[in-house]
Parts: structure tokens; sequence; C-alpha cells
């Protein structure tokens, strides 16, 4: 079994920008390459952190209104000294939250969901920029066939990993739900075999009916009274 990982989904040529990259041109970027933020680097291709539409959104927000008036929000930044963002220095996120090359997708959807951002920057083990990774990359795997999916488990899982002989444990697979069935020797290789099955790229849902021969004692015995 091989998990895809960071490095076969990302985004390998990756639009930057440079601290003293401006807003328009920022927006430009957006617009001229379809996509919705920008690592900022420096010159050795280090991300800094990483400019977003939401983090321009922010910045236009605390422009005055059409009869000159200021938000709350633009009050509040002037009293604190913050800067006007006008630059991708002033305008990003920092410090940049990073994935590198060979994480799982699990483990990249994980600091995604943690660190509650929606894309990041892959670096290599010298902290330099090779690539980008978002949500939309993370459901790449997802897309797999169910064709391929059966395969994997049928081949790669119950036959190479589990020694299972072939027809011991039948699969079906609908738009991505796998289906076991069978009959195995013992009741506590069942969690196992789903467990693996499930773990396959690609497995949205997994259900089993899969029978045994005889289950584990420990399980099986009633507590004494």
């Amino acid at each position: 079994m091989q998990h895809r990982t960071v490095f076969e989904v990302m985004t390998h040529d990756v639009v930057t920008a440079a601290p003293a990259t401006s807003f328009k041109e920022i927006a430009r970027l957006f617009a001229d390459h379809d996509i919705s933020a920008v690592p900022v680097v420096d010159e050795d291709r280090r991300p800094l952190g990483v400019v977003s539409e939401a983090d321009l959104l922010r910045a236009t927000a605390e422009l005055p209104d059409l009869e000159g008036r200021w938000a709350g929000v633009r009050l509040l930044s002037r009293e604190r000294g913050l800067p006007d963002g006008e630059t991708a220095a002033e305008l990003m996120t920092a410090p940049a939250v990073s994935a590198q090359p060979g994480w799982n997708l699990v483990e990249t959807a994980r600091t995604m969901h943690r660190k509650a951002v929606k894309r990041l920057p892959v670096i290599d083990e010298t902290g330099r920029l090779v690539g980008i990774i978002s949500r939309s990359d993370l459901l790449r795997p997802f897309l797999r066939s169910d064709t391929a999916i059966h395969d994997e488990i049928e081949h790669d899982v119950l036959s190479g990993t589990l020694r299972l002989a072939p027809g011991t444990v039948r699969v079906a697979v609908d738009d991505g739900v796998v289906t076991l069935t069978g009959r195995v020797d013992k009741r506590a290789d069942i969690p196992v075999i789903a467990r693996l099955c499930r773990s396959v790229d690609g497995v949205v849902a997994l259900h089993e009916s899969i029978g045994y021969a005889y289950g584990d004692l420990a399980l099986d015995v009633e507590p004494s009274r």
C-alpha cells in the first residue's frame, strides 16, 4: 500500500510575491493566474508569510466609505499603529505555516484544520519553497476510479499485505463506497481488514459484513458475576 504524499498532489510551479510587492500587483496576480493566495518569499525563496484574498479584503474594509467616514476597524488599526497595508510584507499573514513534500495527506489535512488555513507552502529540507498545497489538492485522491480502488484493495491489501486467499473477502466499490463481504477464520481479523481497506486513497466510506469461523476467547467469554 502506498499513500499519496504532498509532493504528488501539490502545485509545483508556484506564483509568489516579494515583500515589496504592492497591493495592486498582488490583486493582479490573483486575477491573471486564477488563484486566491500567494506565498511571500525572500531572496532565497524562503516563505515569510502568505497573502490571501481575505488579507486584501481586510485591508479594503479599512478604507473610508464614499462619504469619507472610516470604519471602526480602521480607527482601531490607527490607534494600534498598524501599517496601512500597501505591500505584501504589510498585508501577509505571518509566519507561514508550511508542509513538507513527504507528508501524507491526512497529516496535511489535520495541520490545515488545526491552523485554520486553506493552503500550505511546501518547503524542502533547506526551508526553500518547492510547492503549495490547497484544500482542493487534498480532495484529488477522491477522483480515483472505483476500479482503481477495488484493485488496490484486492491485490495490495487483501492479497499482498494480509495474505488472504483469493475470494476469502469480496470487494465491491460504488462511487468510492467500499463494501466487504465474505468469511475469515478469526473474528479479530475483521477490524484489521476494515481499517486497512478504509485507509486506501479514494475510499469515501466502508461497510463490512464479514463472518468468522471462531471468535477471540477473550472477547467471547462473559464476565464472571
